[in-house]
């Protein structure tokens, strides 16, 4: 689909191919039905942000997860590059070792969201996010995404858009290309931002108006007592590993910041241990029901590649060392100030008891499946998929 005519560059069209194979076309197809059972888009709300570094073959390779700030992206990159640093020490490649150690000490002090390290360019890039719904509420889990991992150990695993190429030029589905389409559409609403993010949403359409769909990644939405569907988590790589981070909730953040009395909290353990054994895409605890969203990600593309952090972003921290030098300035830290041990309040102990707690359990969990994996060797390639619980 090329909406612009012909000629155009490549970050200006869409390209629409058949998809190869039983799997593509499956996906393909669950595409189309959710084009018509959650047929209203709506933005997550804050953008994800990855760092990538431009592909001699074409387009920007991810090096990494998702980050919630441009600034934690900067930082992951900042460990890349010493990463980097080591290698090229351990191989006696001294000239490289100082470039990467000049990328990595100018991110400790200075917040850029942009390098070139040996005539490779690295960039901090932005991920849009967003969730289809229907009547029934936000998208689950199609049966045709990967859920690998299990329970409890979904985050071990390396993410999808880790190694993924964001390239203009590479084909799609239909029904993906039109998903695509939509969503470089998007603005933010009169009224529903700052002026500063509209503005920045309008101006993004026209300077970068390409866009790659990355891999879908899965988040926690919560419905209320009003029927209101709303994020309650951001977005996780795999629907186990949203679970996951809703069990951890049930059984050591809700006692805490809803102070649950304790057969409220022996209602929410068992919702977790609940969730732990069915996998499946909701469930209702509290008064409240909880689903595992399917998030779509953009990352909006112009003739310089992929769009980076807008001025309007959210974006809290300085840089490590320029932080760290701000409050010794101010006399809020000194040189010992790490060695000081940490006094807790009645509220972080009960949270560090929780939390031992599942690490025990966790523990003791990991030791029973071992156990169990010996006895009852696995099926070479099985894999746990979400159940069709919806609530």
């Amino acid at each position: 689909m090329n909406g612009y005519g012909e000629g155009l560059p490549a970050y200006r069209t869409i390209r629409m191919t058949v998809q190869e194979g039983p799997i593509a076309a499956f996906a393909d197809e669950e595409a189309w039905r959710a084009r018509e059972r959650y047929p209203t888009i709506v933005g997550m709300g804050l953008p994800a942000f990855v760092a990538a570094r431009e592909s001699e073959q074409g387009g920007w390779e991810i090096l990494a997860a998702a980050g919630d700030t441009p600034q934690s992206v900067r930082d992951s990159l900042a460990s890349h590059f010493r990463r980097l640093a080591k290698e090229a020490a351990d191989a006696g490649r001294a000239g490289d070792r100082k470039k990467y150690r000049a990328a990595y000490e100018k991110l400790d002090w200075v917040a850029v969201d942009e390098l070139k390290v040996l005539g490779t360019r690295y960039r901090v890039v932005r991920v849009e996010q967003f969730i289809r719904l229907g009547p029934d509420g936000p998208e689950p889990p199609r049966p045709s995404d990967p859920d690998p991992g299990e329970v409890g150990e979904a985050n071990r695993l390396p993410g999808r858009v880790k190694g993924f190429v964001i390239d203009p030029y590479t084909g799609t589905g239909m029904a993906e290309g039109l998903l695509k389409f939509d969503l470089m559409q998007f603005v933010l609403k009169a009224g529903a931002a700052p002026p500063e993010m509209r503005g920045d949403s309008l101006r993004a359409v026209e300077t970068h108006p390409g866009g790659v769909l990355l891999p879908a990644e899965f988040a926690i939405a919560e419905c209320g007592k009003d029927g209101q569907w709303k994020p309650h988590s951001g977005a996780a790589s795999s629907p186990q590993a949203a679970r996951d981070r809703l069990a951890v909730d049930f059984r050591v953040m809700a006692p805490i910041q809803q102070k649950l009395s304790e057969a409220e909290q022996e209602e929410y353990a068992r919702a977790a241990d609940r969730l732990d054994e069915k996998r499946g895409a909701g469930i209702a605890v509290g008064g409240r029901r909880y689903r595992v969203a399917r998030v779509e990600q953009l990352v909006r593309i112009g003739p310089d590649g992929p769009e980076g952090p807008r001025p309007s972003d959210f974006d809290p921290d300085p840089p490590i060392e320029a932080h760290t030098k701000q409050l010794r300035e101010q006399g809020l830290l000194d040189e010992g100030d790490e060695d000081v041990p940490v006094e807790l309040n009645e509220e972080m102990r009960e949270m560090k008891r929780l939390m031992d707690k599942e690490g025990a359990r966790k523990v003791a969990r990991r030791a029973a499946r071992k156990a169990e994996r010996a006895a009852n060797p696995p099926v070479p390639g099985q894999l746990g998929q979400s159940g069709p619980d919806m609530s």
